[in-house]
């Protein structure tokens, strides 16, 4: 039975929105059955029509991705989630559907279960590292397993060298992670793939 991913995130003008297809390649390519599911917008419209960039990407998405679910979570058994980076830390999207995952926290639901995150924002040093560090103090009351990049493919070097997970600085305007990037966001998905397959073996 293949490992099950779910690759959950928030992208208001499409970076990140990217990055995940990325992350989603790349499990499926390590043999991963994957959801790709994107958290609900809670912006009001006036405030997602002040950005054409960001009303062209809701416009776009809204009818190809499903809205991920606490079932989509219990589904899983393992994690990939992104965000774009709102002052060093994650978009109120994607906490809030994570903190509405209480429920299968207390049954234990999500413990023993690897995890990796990646990230956009508009600056290289705009809090990328420490929006995953803080996504990852929610992991470690999960009981989750964290599953960084690391240093451990070149390409890791090639993507702008963040060990914590993929990461895009992606300017003002915003604009679509390079190759390289993709690349290593692909890298994130098979390593997350291989960790869940033996994970779920050990589990079962």
């Amino acid at each position: 039975m293949p490992a099950r991913i779910l690759v959950a995130y928030y992208s208001a003008t499409g970076s990140v929105h990217r990055l995940a297809e990325a992350v989603r390649d790349g499990a499926e390519a390590a043999g991963a059955e994957v959801r790709l599911r994107r958290v609900a917008e809670l912006a009001p419209p006036e405030a997602i029509a002040s950005n054409p960039d960001w009303e062209q990407h809701k416009s776009q998405t809204d009818d190809q991705v499903q809205v991920a679910t606490l079932d989509d979570l219990e589904w899983a058994d393992g994690y990939a989630f992104g965000t774009p980076t709102r002052y060093g830390a994650p978009a109120a999207q994607l906490k809030q559907f994570i903190d509405s995952a209480g429920g299968l926290w207390q049954e234990g639901k999500l413990a023993d279960k690897p995890v990796t995150t990646f990230v956009s924002s508009a600056e290289q040093h705009g809090g990328q590292e420490a929006t995953i560090l803080s996504l990852n103090n929610v992991f470690y009351h999960w009981g989750a397993l964290i599953v960084p990049l690391g240093y451990t493919d070149d390409v890791v070097y090639a993507a702008g060298g963040n060990p914590y997970g993929t990461s895009w600085p992606a300017g003002y305007p915003s604009t679509m992670p390079d190759k390289t990037v993709l690349e290593c966001a692909r890298y994130q998905g098979r390593r997350l793939a291989h960790f869940t397959e033996v994970l779920a073996a050990a589990r079962a």
